[in-house]
């Protein structure tokens, strides 16, 4: 059995086609914030089930429904906050993967055993960094994290 995840992250209110396509077929999405505008979630939300936190733009009515951090357990236990610099919680609750946004930059990583997955921005560009987000295949044999490259301007 797999388990097929897709993560994104800072849209700023753009859901790029590309990212719908990217994201079609996962199984859970989770959103690690600046989302931008509620469309944002009710679009990934007719893609599969999503968890969404709100980021520092994330500002209005809307964007109260959304947590700043939060704990799911998706084949793991996954904690979303949006910038990792804020980061304070206890590694040893036996968290897996650790997912955040915020810098624009994609970045996989593994430190002491938790998997720190930041799928970069798939929103706007933002000087050079690339458009991007994530996947994370959970199988019997493991994660597998991958960063996906949307191209575009």
């Amino acid at each position: 059995m797999m388990l097929r995840i897709g993560i994104i992250s800072d849209t700023h209110g753009l859901l790029r086609p590309e990212a719908e396509r990217g994201l079609t077929g996962v199984d859970h999405i989770i959103h690690a914030g600046d989302i931008g505008r509620p469309e944002i979630v009710d679009a990934l939300r007719r893609i599969a089930p999503i968890t969404a936190i709100r980021g520092n733009v994330d500002i209005g009515e809307w964007a109260r429904q959304h947590p700043d951090t939060t704990l799911v357990r998706l084949a793991g236990k996954f904690y979303v906050l949006h910038d990792l610099k804020t980061l304070q919680v206890d590694l040893g609750a036996g968290i897996d993967v650790i997912v955040s946004g915020h810098s624009h930059m994609p970045k996989i990583d593994t430190v002491g055993g938790v998997l720190y997955l930041n799928p970069g921005s798939a929103g706007p560009r933002r000087f050079k960094l690339p458009i991007t987000l994530a996947t994370l295949d959970i199988t019997p044999e493991g994660m597998r994290p991958e960063i996906h490259d949307l191209g575009g301007d």
